[in-house]
């Protein structure tokens, strides 16, 4: 063991004559624990809701979408179909009818989009997962839909009401005079399930088999809006989507999960980080605490360091001891911080104490990168207010 850390271990558990200086002490320790804790709770909770947004993310989007880049729907021949079909990264791919809409329902009107979809397509982005109330659209039975709660909501609008049929409306193509009184394509449809999801997304579709969009579209046998894919599990999602665009040509746009929720993701991202430095900010503050309790300890000692200088301890072992003190003042701190961080993660993945609604308790994520991230930015910090704290001391200052 060396001198210095020696030295520095006694001064820090040994208390002093002065009982102010261990209240200080005290009071510094405590403010490490509460940064040190609270950095971590919300890097854990954040690390928790990013899973949660991204589970969401996995009902409503598919690993991949492609799509024309010229006008809104494209002819699936061929080429493309044996394209996917030959690729082994792909684990599956739906075809995908989606357009803007009206919906009627009992005097209500709201817009949404109307996506038709093959039987297949349960195996690409798992919506029928998050049904709340009812079934999935069964291929057998023509003019069924599943809607979003949030569309259910605002036309009150239930599941099987075979009195009052859900219609769904889009504007006939064409130029010049209108007839308003036959200027939609419309189909009445049977509301079988509500599905639920973020807000955005429940506001949003209206599933229907791809044969009713089909005839409400009137589009050809081959006609889609865009081929939805889910890739194999070890697949590197961005190779693979650059992969399919060199293969498709320049008329396709092929997109990953995260391109088609580039805000979602930076939104969340940008959160995360500036979360990240507030909390990093209240760490500094706390250590504040540390170099004011070093510095009072070096004024008490002064007369214990005239007696090392005088048996042959350089200033550089005298800063020593007391960089080392700072810095075991902070990393125990911290263990104790991350001791009762990781139990509070822990309990409330397995009790669910803090609830965001009745039946969703807030999610947190225990993540070791995140610990990382705690551990080497207190010890970082706590090293510089060490250094800071241990630089009053001189040759000067000590035989005053």
């Amino acid at each position: 063991m060396s001198f210095s850390f020696y030295i520095a271990k006694r001064y820090l558990f040994s208390k002093t004559s002065n009982n102010a200086i261990n209240i200080i002490t005290i009071i510094a320790s405590f403010g490490v624990i509460v940064g040190s804790l609270a950095l971590f709770i919300i890097l854990s909770g954040f690390s928790g809701l990013r899973t949660f947004s991204y589970s969401l993310l996995e009902n409503s989007d598919p690993d991949i979408k492609i799509s024309s880049i010229k006008g809104k729907s494209f002819l699936l021949d061929d080429r493309i179909y044996q394209t996917l079909q030959n690729n082994n990264s792909i684990k599956t791919f739906s075809k995908v009818i989606e357009e803007r809409v009206f919906l009627e329902y009992n005097d209500k009107n709201e817009i949404a989009y109307i996506k038709g979809v093959e039987d297949n397509y349960t195996s690409i982005t798992h919506v029928d997962s998050i049904l709340s109330v009812g079934n999935w659209i069964d291929d057998e039975y023509s003019n069924t839909a599943v809607v979003g709660n949030g569309i259910s909501r605002k036309l009150s609008l239930g599941v099987l009401n075979f009195g009052s049929p859900l219609s769904i409306l889009v504007p006939k193509p064409g130029v010049g005079f209108i007839n308003p009184n036959n200027a939609f394509y419309k189909i009445d449809v049977q509301v079988v399930g509500l599905y639920s999801g973020t807000e955005e997304f429940e506001n949003k579709y209206v599933y229907v088999s791809i044969g009713d969009a089909k005839q409400l579209l009137k589009f050809k046998e081959n006609q889609i809006t865009s081929i939805e894919l889910k890739i194999t599990k070890d697949t590197n999602v961005d190779k693979l989507a650059e992969e399919l665009k060199n293969e498709l040509g320049v008329g396709f746009k092929v997109q990953t999960k995260e391109q088609l929720n580039e805000v979602f993701y930076k939104v969340i991202n940008t959160e995360n980080i500036v979360s990240y430095l507030i909390f990093t900010l209240i760490v500094i503050i706390a250590l504040f605490n540390v170099i004011g309790a070093i510095i009072m300890m070096i004024i008490d000692k002064k007369s214990n360091l005239k007696t090392l200088l005088s048996i042959g301890a350089t200033i550089k072992e005298i800063k020593k001891i007391f960089e080392i003190q700072g810095f075991l003042l902070t990393f125990l701190g911290m263990l104790v911080g991350l001791t009762l961080g990781c139990i509070l993660v822990f309990a409330q993945k397995k009790f669910g104490f803090f609830m965001i609604t009745q039946n969703l308790p807030y999610p947190v994520d225990f993540r070791f990168s995140n610990l990382f991230i705690v551990i080497l930015t207190i010890t970082f910090l706590g090293l510089i207010a060490s250094k800071i704290a241990s630089s009053r001391i001189s040759k000067e200052f000590i035989e005053k």
